[in-house]
């Protein structure tokens, strides 16, 4: 029976074991943490086939060049000298345009809904003890102009095959009894659902443990022995393992593992910020992404998190406390009868969400290994992806045609 080596123990990581366990494979995860934090755990917890366009599109560069003057605004690069952060950019702005949204958007749209229909086998296998709910998710607008861009969007999602429903702002407040919403309207997507990440990345865990799958935690892969075309051992502080097949899926740290096999890629760090509250007494029941605000708000009963942000400022831990106020204001724009205090600095949770110039995720090999296949750059969409990733990495190790076309997520598009 092969053995399987996955470098990485986020969602991307945990969801190859389990296909792969299931496929009948021998795996063992490697992780620098301790699967007790990290971009799988602070995130808003959406499975997202609404998220069809992908990050670099037409208009970002302008409108993030003008976030970047404001201390709280949702978009930030810290100028430095830096080549990778250079060539990154650079194939970003190649990449903003409506010629190459049109070519990919149909690609994400294809793991988005991939992702969306195994949540559901994944759920039940597992046991649903990380309050998945599927009543979707509102695209909230403060702005008119704002609103009629989501209702040309929610005509594209139609299109797509998504279920939408348009609301205006009484629409919108019938459906939040509890809570005074002050927007203009939002869509609806219906095929979107929500779960508390962290809750479910611990529950996949213990049942990944429970099949047998092997985990060696606080563990850094320092190197690999190669032999031909093929990796042999991963090598880390604590020891050797030897392998049959390698899984990267390290998310930010991508390019750094990587780099010890001889290969480039382009990937950036995007910091995001997130903040819980314990209980909240009139609580909003549905997850929203507030469109003009660029952030987001996930309801479980009486627990609410807000967070958003995306910061470009390499591979760090430093909290931005001005970055979180951006997030808190948009909340109470959006929300004034929402209950809630601004979040004490020592408790604000950052992560980094691994950003490619285009996007799209890298899922496959590179043209140096026949056994080692690249699993991350999901950016935002780690949770949303997860399990569809989890599935074409599997049919990859299996030699099978996979489940969609992933001809766009090629490892050495750049």
């Amino acid at each position: 029976m092969s053995e399987i080596v996955v470098i990485g123990g986020g969602v991307i990581g945990l969801s190859s074991a389990y296909y792969l366990n299931k496929a009948g494979y021998n795996v063992t995860v490697i992780e620098r943490g301790d699967i007790t934090d990290g971009c799988s755990f602070g995130n808003m917890g959406y499975i997202s086939p609404s998220h069809f366009v992908p990050l670099a599109s037409p208009g970002i560069i302008s409108q993030g060049l003008k976030w970047m003057l404001s201390p709280t605004s949702p978009f930030y690069i810290k100028p430095r000298l830096n080549l990778d952060l250079m060539q990154w950019g650079y194939h970003f702005w190649k990449s903003s345009n409506a010629a190459t949204v049109e070519k990919n958007s149909p690609h994400l749209n294809n793991i988005l809904q991939l992702s969306r229909k195994l949540i559901n086998d994944l759920r039940n296998d597992i046991g649903n003890t990380f309050d998945m709910e599927e009543i979707g998710c509102l695209m909230m607008c403060k702005q008119q102009k704002t609103l009629d861009h989501e209702f040309h969007m929610a005509d594209d999602a139609e299109m797509l095959g998504l279920k939408v429903e348009r609301l205006v702002k009484e629409d919108v407040q019938k459906l939040e009894p509890n809570v005074e919403v002050n927007v203009a309207g939002a869509v609806l997507f219906k095929d979107d659902c929500h779960f508390n990440p962290g809750k479910m990345m611990v529950a996949l865990k213990d049942y990944l443990d429970s099949k047998g799958v092997q985990f060696k935690l606080n563990t850094t892969v320092t190197g690999f022995e190669k032999a031909a075309k093929k990796i042999t051992a991963v090598i880390t502080d604590k020891g050797k393992i030897t392998c049959d097949e390698v899984i990267v899926a390290t998310g930010s740290w991508l390019p750094e593992v990587v780099k010890m096999m001889g290969i480039k890629l382009l990937l950036q760090p995007g910091k995001g910020y997130s903040y819980t509250y314990p209980s909240v007494e009139k609580n909003i029941k549905y997850p929203a992404i507030l469109v003009d605000g660029r952030c987001a708000i996930t309801p479980w009963g009486n627990q609410l998190r807000i967070g958003g942000t995306m910061e470009l400022s390499g591979i760090n831990d430093k909290v931005l406390v001005k970055r979180m106020q951006g997030i808190y204001d948009s909340a109470l724009d959006f929300y004034p009868g929402l209950k809630i205090d601004f979040p004490p600095a020592d408790k604000i949770w950052s992560g980094l969400r691994p950003v490619t110039p285009d996007g799209l995720p890298y899922i496959g090999k590179h043209h140096l290994y026949d056994n080692v296949v690249i699993a991350g750059g999901h950016a935002m969409l780690g949770i949303s992806e997860g399990t569809g990733t989890g599935k074409l990495v599997t049919e990859i190790i299996q030699r099978k045609t996979t489940s969609i076309n992933i001809s766009a997520f090629k490892v050495e598009r750049f």
